[in-house]
């Protein structure tokens, strides 16, 4: 399959064809940023068939099931009024194709009249090429892959900017990349917890309140909530967190491993303070995505000793051996760590 271009390349291509008004012949749509590749295809339907005529040129067919003698009766409709037409085809697996299709395939994808865009699409169904087969190297020339990846945090902070603007609505970056923090670095989540945020603020300028108020926070930052409170010895708060999260059915070995993790990120800073490092090495040394969250996690390491760090490692490490023996309520492991934490000296 074509090679994956560097650091958004293949995106960057995309972005070009559609400026110049020169869509490819045959796409591969993948990855976790689901916001983004809806955008850019409903950009290619913008671009190919929109218009009086769009029932007849846009085909949008499911994978599960899907021939490939369907699949090539989809290509031969010749557009209606319209230079082009577009077929996107969603979670069909190219390389679990059927072996007596597959060189019916090949001709297929390979020899694609100019008037046809082809987009595989992959939401549900993971996209896993297979490098050794015949169909991946026929494919090699023809095909363009786009990986939809999550944005870097700049990125980010700009499109919340944007999206808040729409709204007629103001917001800090700091406070745009506590958001990126409470809600994951995904945009179709943020996009809904943003619409939200909108809705309930009353001024102009967001404030911090109104983004706690309503946001729905990921697992990972409502982990960090508790941690924050364990460091600061508030054992109420952390408690309250930790029944809140298992209220939402969170299963509790994922809520320790999250905790654990932490507490092993936590070690690291503290570390990394004394080798003089700063948060570029931990967000490097961990894949932190999060700005805001590497530098709470510097500001927590500040105020606790290494030999702290490493005993809230250790705890954490007996309770998931405690969890994974079967001997002991999933639960009660969680509710009897955080004091455990709490009053490490």
């Amino acid at each position: 399959m074509a090679k994956t271009e560097v650091k958004n390349g293949s995106l960057d291509r995309l972005k070009r064809d559609l400026a110049e008004g020169l869509p490819s012949g045959l796409y591969i749509f993948y990855g976790e940023e689901d916001y983004l590749r809806e955008y850019y295809l409903e950009e290619l339907r913008k671009r190919l068939t929109d218009g009086p005529m769009e029932s007849f040129n846009l085909q949008r067919l499911q994978g599960k099931g899907l021939s490939v003698l369907q699949l090539e009766q989809a290509v031969d409709c010749l557009p209606m009024m319209n230079e082009r037409t577009l077929i996107v085809v969603r979670n069909f697996d190219l390389y679990k194709t059927p072996e007596g299709d597959r060189e019916q395939l090949i001709h297929l994808l390979t020899s694609l009249p100019a008037y046809c865009c082809l987009v595989f699409c992959y939401d549900v169904l993971e996209y896993k090429p297979d490098r050794r087969t015949k169909l991946y190297s026929a494919l090699s020339a023809h095909v363009r892959e786009v990986r939809f990846e999550r944005q870097e945090q700049n990125s980010l902070v700009r499109w919340i900017a944007r999206r808040f603007s729409a709204l007629g609505k103001e917001i800090s970056p700091v406070d745009a990349e506590y958001l990126i923090f409470l809600c994951g670095g995904l945009m179709t989540g943020l996009a809904a917890e943003i619409e939200k945020i909108g809705a309930f603020s009353k001024g102009k300028r967001i404030a911090r309140t109104d983004i706690d108020a309503v946001t729905i926070p990921v697992l990972d930052a409502n982990v960090f909530r508790m941690t924050d409170a364990v460091l600061s010895r508030n054992y109420n708060t952390a408690a309250r967190l930790l029944d809140e999260l298992l209220r939402m059915q969170q299963p509790p070995i994922l809520i320790l491993a999250v905790l654990g993790k932490q507490m092993r990120q936590l070690y690291s800073a503290k570390l990394a303070l004394s080798e003089g490092r700063g948060p570029s090495y931990l967000a490097e040394l961990w894949d932190m995505k999060s700005t805001w969250g590497v530098k709470r996690m510097f500001e927590s390491a500040r105020s606790y000793s290494a030999a702290w760090c490493r005993r809230a490692v250790i705890l954490c490490a007996q309770a998931d051996a405690d969890m994974k023996s079967r001997k002991t309520d999933d639960r009660e492991v969680l509710l009897s760590l955080l004091p455990r934490l709490a009053a490490i000296g």
